[in-house]
């Protein structure tokens, strides 16, 4: 019993490794189903939200402990990383208990073990066909998917019948007394498990090697940053050295989403679907919204998970059309109120139809920095609304309904801001001791710097102190537009030794930042 348990287990764990690699490259070759990550996506959608919550939080907290550069990265790394480990961890525990059950039966495991990889199979294409992975009429995906299950299940069943061929000695009550036997018997088990291993081994390598050789470095095309100028190259204030980049490279761009992988969508097939209270449905497709007048604002986007001093944040150039231009063509019901819009991977929100009409920034994306949506940012189409979080603004966009009410979005019924605002943060990024002067009465001169950002309603100030000193004004550059970021710098006056520089701002109205101040050590000697 005890051995079946132990070869249950090994066999359960390497054939789920086996699966996880051959799944992975046909997810990397061909865009088709990942069911390891996918079934992660499908439990974190009907967790609770205050268990979902309580994940994000920990990652972040984590990530932050462990001082990982790229905090999104990390996340999504994280989260696969997850998926993968309580595959395994699933595989192990059902290898073991499949082992132990077959092992009242004489009977062949094949067969058995094929038609319950079909029946685990048909339940993934269900859940995958709720993600939205697969969609309709794909039926290579399903197939794909029912086939690497079940391939999953008759290789299972087969190599648990060798192991039974073999097993005189080591799985019978009364083991055979005859050493030779015995022996031949274990030499040939671990063949048989070597095999497998070898098998697993060879494939996890192949995924490893493809993944490393097909991972993004530079989107390709022109980016309308490669030839142009920022409309505040000729600010009077310049960065400090260390600074943030007051535009953040497409690569650098954080991505927070509800997704371990970015969902696929065929551009070819793909439509922007208008329904619900409108006198005349639409499909429209993304060569047509190229066609309307375009709107280009610089905005800063940040998530609403972002720590102070985090990396969730960032700003760059977005093209697209105005929700409002749109709408007002649209022959909208008298009852409608509000516009429903919907993500491929079942993300939702809604926004109010007055609040449109009153800002002609909010916007349908379809370019980044003059390129098309990446993939992971929310290709073909994404929307923008001014002064929200990033938790308020759908990617992926496949549908907009217009209802005759406000509904809850996708976090919101998780019990997250209803509001999704964001709110004045400052931070201090750098801080220059190469930089440093000196005053008549030999202090020290040390450029600081940083950003402040207070969404779409600006930034009136910024002040520094040193310790628990006053606060001194710094200076402030001219911002890209009124929806980016402010980037600020100060020389603060400090003695030798160590030191705690912190940073506080103000909203275009005065208000001051609510929360604690962002902080960063200096030492001077």
């Amino acid at each position: 019993m005890a051995q079946r348990v132990r070869d249950g287990a090994i066999v359960g764990l390497l054939l789920t490794g086996l699966f996880l690699a051959v799944s992975g490259l046909g997810w990397k070759l061909a865009g088709l189903p990942f069911v390891p990550l996918d079934l992660f996506d499908w439990i974190a959608r009907v967790l609770p939200g205050s268990v979902l919550t309580a994940g994000i939080d920990w990652m972040v907290a984590i990530s932050l402990a462990l001082h990982v550069g790229n905090l999104s990265a990390a996340a999504k790394s994280t989260e696969q990383l997850m998926a993968i480990a309580a595959a395994l961890v699933i595989g192990g525990v059902v290898g073991s208990t499949l082992f132990v059950i077959l092992g009242y039966s004489e009977e062949p495991a094949a067969l058995p073990g094929a038609i319950l990889g079909a029946i685990l199979g048909a339940c993934a294409v269900l859940i995958e066909s709720q993600l939205n992975r697969i969609p309709s009429g794909a039926s290579v995906s399903a197939a794909w998917v029912v086939g690497s299950f079940v391939a999953a299940g008759l290789a299972f069943g087969r190599i648990r019948d060798r192991l039974e061929e073999v097993g005189t000695g080591s799985y019978s009550d009364r083991p055979s007394t005859d050493p030779r036997m015995t022996s031949a018997n274990v030499d040939r088990r671990r063949q048989v498990l070597l095999g497998l291993a070898c098998a697993t081994g060879f494939s996890t390598v192949l995924t490893a090697i493809w993944s490393f050789a097909s991972r993004r470095v530079r989107a390709p095309g022109a980016r309308w940053s490669d030839d142009h100028q920022l409309p505040n190259a000729e600010a009077a204030v310049t960065p400090v050295a260390g600074t943030r980049r007051e535009l953040t490279p497409l690569e650098d761009h954080y991505r927070i989403d509800i997704d371990t992988r970015v969902p696929t969508i065929d551009i070819t097939r793909w439509r922007l679907k208008i329904g619900g209270l409108i006198d005349h449905p639409l499909e429209l497709t993304l060569d047509q919204l190229r066609l309307e007048e375009p709107l280009h604002q610089f905005v800063t986007l940040s998530c609403i998970s972002n720590p102070v001093g985090g990396d969730l944040i960032g700003t760059t150039r977005w093209t697209g059309v105005s929700l409002r231009r749109l709408v007002g063509r649209w022959s909208a019901g008298p009852r409608a109120t509000h516009l429903k819009v919907m993500s491929a991977d079942g993300f939702f929100e809604t926004i109010a139809l007055d609040f449109i009409e009153r800002d002609p920034r909010v916007m349908l994306t379809y370019a980044w920095d003059s390129l098309p949506l990446l993939a992971e940012h929310g290709f073909p189409l994404r929307l923008y609304v001014p002064d929200l979080y990033g938790m308020k603004q759908p990617k992926w966009i496949v549908s907009i309904e217009l209802i005759d009410h406000w509904e809850p979005g996708y976090w919101v019924t998780r019990g997250w801001d209803r509001e999704g605002r964001m709110k004045a943060s400052s931070v201090v990024d750098a801080v220059d001791v190469r930089g440093a002067g000196a005053d008549r009465e030999g202090r020290k001169t040390v450029p600081a710097g940083g950003i402040a950002h207070g969404g779409a309603r600006g930034i009136s100030n910024v002040e520094v102190r040193v310790d628990a000193g006053e606060w001194h004004e710094a200076r402030l550059r001219d911002p890209l537009s009124d929806t980016t970021w402010v980037l600020w710098r100060a020389n603060v006056l400090s003695a030798e030794g160590d030191h705690l520089i912190s940073v506080r701002c103000y909203e275009a109205d005065g208000t001051p930042q609510a929360g604690g101040f962002h902080s960063r050590r200096l030492r001077l000697s």
